[in-house]
């Protein structure tokens, strides 16, 4: 389910400076996706998300891809079932796209529409909310995406002959900076 953390994200947020020009660069991220069993619960963690944005004209594009491998749920053997489970070998990469109009500075809730390709599927998600805390040229953006296997036709997996939920939210959290 590591492919999840890849939503992420959360590439969305970080254009909060008004600035009639603004070039972004993903500077620090974490994005974890979470799964959930009857008998355990298991997240695993990415922190080799990169991204780039551009606002121009008062419109924003972002782009922020993970390699699926790069998610960590502290067990290899599940680390390796999961990028199987994910046809991480044939799509190697989360990607999310955004466009979104330039944030007012005055709002800490940014809205964004988010394309996701994962396991050879996109998905798509509207109106996600992520928190934006600005900071000079820094910008730190935090949410969650509301990921479900369903959404990338990825068959869960079972423990016991009982499958995961359908839910696998990715958490991401994500520092952007201006050049």
């Amino acid at each position: 389910m590591r492919f999840l953390s890849l939503f992420v994200l959360p590439f969305f947020a970080l254009p909060a400076v008004a600035q009639p020009d603004a070039q972004w660069t993903l500077m620090q991220s974490t994005l974890s996706y979470h799964m959930s069993h009857p008998m355990h619960e298991v997240d695993g963690t990415s922190h080799a998300a990169k991204g780039k944005g551009t606002c121009h004209e008062g419109q924003c594009d972002f782009l922020i891809a993970a390699p699926v491998k790069s998610f960590d749920s502290g067990d290899t053997n599940r680390d390796l079932h999961m990028l199987e489970t994910t046809r991480g070998a044939q799509f190697p990469m989360v990607v999310v796209r955004t466009r979104f109009p330039q944030a007012d500075t005055a709002s800490t809730t940014l809205y964004v529409d988010l394309e996701v390709q994962f396991a050879g599927q996109t998905a798509h998600y509207q109106h996600i909310p992520f928190e934006r805390t600005a900071q000079g040229n820094m910008v730190h953006i935090v949410g969650t995406i509301p990921a479900t296997c369903s959404d990338f036709k990825i068959d869960r997996p079972s423990f016991l002959t009982v499958p995961i939920k359908n839910e696998i939210p990715v958490k991401v959290d994500m520092t952007w900076h201006s050049n």
